[in-house]
């Protein structure tokens, strides 16, 4: 298996998919002459033309409305919108649209349809372009919501999503394109809605995806050196949300630490939380702690926008408080 990183794992899923059907095209501000704000599309419009990547105006709502059309006639669409930020814009489609049809028609129509976004902070892009909102998106039956944290997730969900039938937004970290692993070739695939233990352990249970993944296996490698051994489950999919690998392993080690990115109010911590509680109440041996981000509009200055963001550091002091 080849080591690379985020980006090139996340591009290499769509040139294989564009490659093995022609029904497959991109569309978004900037993802074709200029190859992607996050250059993940760079090549792309050179090899495949104007016809299937599509650079779009400024307008999340007409991307995503187009997109929907285009699925519904037969088409299968990967919308980039440049940030999750600007999803809100196209909220209405998104939420009332894609995430429905399918099911207020009984099924007469399919929508595969995959609009590709990236969320989180600490690229000093100030409150209104770095927020977390991923738990927002989760909230609605009909829609899909996934959200890598290792670069053969994101290849093999992203190729999933594409071959999905069913809306689905795929979440990329900001701060993730750069992060290496081993990523196998060909034609990889891992299904959606199905979380996994990316690090097994004995003593304590940390539940978190995304970009909390890396921090919460750094944290789990620093407290296996003070004789704590923390196991990491990825939920890789908030919706729908596989909870039987966060439950069998909570019932093994009793203990819990759920890390997001996100809010702490209404955010992924509080269901998963809520879910261990209802399901495996009589495992618990001590309160569930949750570490997420400050609850303020992120702040630009650097240092003042990383004290907000969760960082290491603190999954250690919360694995440390439920021990």
């Amino acid at each position: 298996m080849a080591k690379i990183t985020m980006r090139e794992a996340i591009s290499q899923a769509l040139w294989e998919e564009m490659e093995r059907d022609p029904k497959i095209f991109i569309m978004g501000e900037e993802v074709g002459v200029w190859g992607g704000s996050y250059a993940v599309t760079r090549g792309f419009y050179d090899h495949f033309g104007a016809n299937r990547v599509k650079d779009t105006p400024i307008s999340e709502s007409a991307i995503v409305g187009s997109a929907i059309g285009a699925a519904l006639t037969g088409l299968r669409p990967v919308a980039e919108i440049m940030t999750i930020n600007f999803a809100f814009s196209a909220m209405d489609h998104i939420v009332n649209e894609s995430a429905k049809l399918h099911y207020m028609f009984n099924g007469q129509m399919r929508l595969p349809l995959v609009i590709r976004t990236v969320s989180g902070g600490g690229r000093q892009l100030a409150a209104t372009h770095s927020q977390t909102p991923d738990a927002i998106f989760a909230h609605f039956p009909g829609l899909t919501v996934v959200a890598p944290g290792t670069p053969a997730d994101a290849k093999g969900l992203l190729k999933a999503a594409i071959r999905s039938d069913n809306p689905v937004l795929f979440i990329e970290s900001a701060t993730l394109y750069q992060l290496r692993g081993e990523v196998p070739e060909g034609d990889y695939i891992v299904p959606l809605g199905k979380s996994t233990v990316q690090r097994p352990g004995k003593d304590v249970t940390i539940v978190t995806y995304s970009k909390m993944l890396d921090y919460s296996l750094k944290a789990a490698d620093q407290l296996a050196s003070e004789g704590i051994d923390a196991e990491v489950v990825d939920l890789r999919s908030l919706r729908p949300l596989d909870m039987v690998p966060v439950i069998e392993s909570f019932k093994k080690t009793n203990r819990a630490v759920i890390a997001e990115e996100g809010w702490k109010s209404y955010g992924v911590g509080a269901e998963v939380s809520a879910r261990i509680y209802e399901e495996a109440f009589d495992y618990v041996d001590a309160p569930i702690k949750r570490v997420a981000q400050k609850e303020v509009p992120l702040p630009y200055n650097r240092n003042l926008e990383q004290a907000a963001l969760p960082q290491i550091a603190d999954i250690v002091a919360a694995v440390k408080e439920v021990m």
